[in-house]
């Protein structure tokens, strides 16, 4: 099915003698009891604790000033997290409620209702800059999020609210979200913009408009048309992944960006009786292994992009793709229901953990020996996948112009003793800097956070043309090979005529061995080489060996000292989005030969 072959006459067929709309049962007829039971008295005694704490507490305040702090300054914490906590308070406050069915909560929940509703901008400061007119709403990321929260929260609640208000919630939900969705043409993420860009906005606004309107829009032209221009926009969206399902945003923005996907695909099918059906393309299949393709042991991922090591995964979503699509190591990825709803920024993750829980497993998934991702680059290699504490190596190619890019052609990760050893560091604190023409000064998104080479003092750069080659590309039982040419990542002011970076993953050597190689040739006069391992563990440099971490977690990195000098650069707090500050290593391996040579290094467990 391609989703662009839909237009509004096919997709108003589907609405016409669709089943009634009820994507989530609301009483003990429609399988209420069945979900209660599934979740258990537990769980649910839990969050009746915290809802019944959330009434009479006053709503967080949003004024003005806190919305421009980061206009000003930078800084978009201090909106976002009190409006998180506004959302998380009314997430609680719903589920209590439709799970009790008592009443005792609809007040409380329909004072933040119209608090929500009386905010100036559903959109965040970072995406807004300002403040909206009223005729010209932001329509980001938690705008669309915001109109499918009070879809939802509408449809379980239902009559328990005043007319009043839900009239409200529909008029705002279509102010914000849906008329602008179908009316302009100025959202970057949107299929119909000139100069379109695709990446997880696309998905996590769509999901958020054109679901919104499944729950809201009577007039079934209209909501046909709403719907069409969502399924050409998820087209160009699914066009941002290999043809092995991989994502170069990397696991954090799969969970976020594909999971609206998910999201949007079953209440499409819910709304048509199944005959638009998302999950039925290929492709979809692919992407949803991604989380199972690129876990380096257990409890460790592939940190490439603004992704990090140890992301989130919703257990509903697992869940659902799980069963849905026949993928049963997806339940096993060590995630687990808690049932909590305070890390998240959208209703739809809390209410479908509770909807669709994860079965409770005591598996953890810990790959394959070998995952490879040929269009992105991307050779993942496991020791041995039963062993949690063996030897792990993953290693991309591409180019710097990626989705949530950081300049990293070559970056390598590797993991020993369940411990990331030597790091891609992830995501940075994000701020208005952070996506400014200001982000490659940062040692996050910069080579210089990289395992990656500094050549005559010069990092990497940024942009599409600046790629690595797949020169060699074997996998075997014995042995993994990748071969990069990297030159292109360099700016032609570092003088470079070559660069390759080999690296071979050995599993016939005992506790396994990666044997790392970088070989340059400068033009015309000499240069200055530096190979780099970037690491958040103790470093001590020895006799031709650099010991990284210790015996629960680390790696000895052999060398010849007469054609290698080592050196190291210490940075300490680096700071990261919503998680403790990082103290990096950085391991300079410098060739003591100038003009051509080779850093030869050989990385192996203490």
């Amino acid at each position: 099915m391609d989703l662009r072959r839909w237009n509004v006459k096919h997709v108003r067929m589907t609405l016409d003698g669709a089943p009634a709309f009820t994507p989530f049962a609301r009483d003990a007829a429609e399988g209420l009891s069945a979900i209660r039971t599934q979740v258990g008295q537990q769980a649910i005694d839990s969050l009746l604790e915290r809802a019944r704490a959330d009434v009479g507490v006053p709503i967080p305040a949003l004024p003005a000033e806190l919305y421009l702090e980061f206009q000003r300054t930078g800084r978009r914490e201090g909106y976002e997290d009190a409006q998180r906590e506004r959302r998380n308070m009314l997430y609680r406050l719903t589920l209590a409620e439709w799970l009790e069915q008592s009443g005792e909560f609809v007040s409380a929940a329909e004072n933040l209702l119209w608090g929500r509703l009386e905010e100036t901008n559903w959109a965040w400061p970072a995406h807004a800059g300002t403040l909206d007119f009223p005729d010209h709403p932001t329509l980001d990321l938690a705008a669309a999020m915001s109109g499918l929260d009070l879809a939802e929260t509408d449809y379980l609640l239902g009559d328990k609210l005043s007319a009043e208000l839900r009239a409200r919630i529909r008029s705002e939900t279509n102010r914000r979200t849906i008329a602008p969705f179908l009316e302009r043409n100025d959202h970057w993420w949107l299929h119909t913009t000139p100069a379109k860009q695709v990446n997880n906005w696309t998905a996590v606004c769509v999901a958020g408009v054109v679901g919104a309107a499944c729950y809201f829009e009577t007039d079934l032209d209209r909501l046909a048309e709403i719907i069409t221009r969502g399924l050409h926009s998820l087209a160009d969206y699914l066009e941002t992944f290999d043809s092995q399902g991989g994502s170069s945003e990397g696991p954090d923005y799969w969970s976020y960006g594909f999971g609206n996907y998910v999201v949007l695909a079953h209440l499409l099918a819910q709304r048509t009786g199944g005959q638009i059906d998302l999950l039925a393309l290929p492709i979809v299949r692919e992407i949803a292994q991604f989380p199972v393709r690129t876990v380096l042991t257990q409890g460790v991922w592939a940190s490439f992009s603004d992704s990090d090591s140890n992301p989130s995964f919703h257990p509903g979503l697992l869940s659902y793709l799980a069963g849905n699509l026949e993928l049963p190591a997806l339940t096993e990825l060590g995630t687990r229901n808690d049932f909590g709803v305070e890390i998240f920024n959208q209703f739809v993750w809390p209410l479908r953990q509770y909807a669709w829980p994860l079965p409770d497993k005591a598996i953890a998934f810990g790959g394959t020996p070998h995952d490879w991702f040929a269009d992105m680059g991307w050779m993942i290699s496991r020791l041995d996948p039963a062993d949690p504490n063996s030897l792990r190596l993953a290693i991309k190619g591409g180019h710097n112009d990626e989705m949530h890019n950081q300049n990293d052609v070559g970056s390598l990760i590797v993991v020993q003793g369940g411990k990331v050893v030597l790091t891609d560091p992830g995501r940075g604190r994000y701020s208005k800097a952070y996506f400014g023409p200001e982000r490659y000064a940062n040692i996050m998104t910069s080579s210089r956070g990289h395992s990656v080479p500094v050549v005559n003092g010069f990092e990497q750069v940024a942009g599409a043309e600046r790629a690595a080659t797949v020169l060699v590309h074997n996998a075997g039982a014995d042995r993994d090979e990748l071969a990069l040419d990297m030159a292109a990542a360099y700016p032609a002011e570092a003088g470079l005529n070559q660069l390759q970076r080999s690296v071979a993953f050995d599993r016939q050597t005992p506790g396994g061995r990666i044997a790392l190689s970088d070989s340059f040739v400068f033009g015309g006069e000499d240069g200055a080489f530096q190979s780099v391992l970037v690491t958040p563990l103790a470093v001590d440099i020895g006799a031709g060996e650099v010991r990284i971490g210790g015996p629960d977690g680390g790696v000895r990195v052999r060398f010849d000292a007469s054609q290698v000098e080592v050196s190291t650069e210490h940075h300490a707090g680096v700071e990261k989005q919503y998680a403790p500050s990082l103290d990096l290593t950085r391991v300079l391996f410098a060739a003591r030969k100038a003009g051509q040579g080779e850093v030869a290094l050989d990385i192996t467990p203490i």
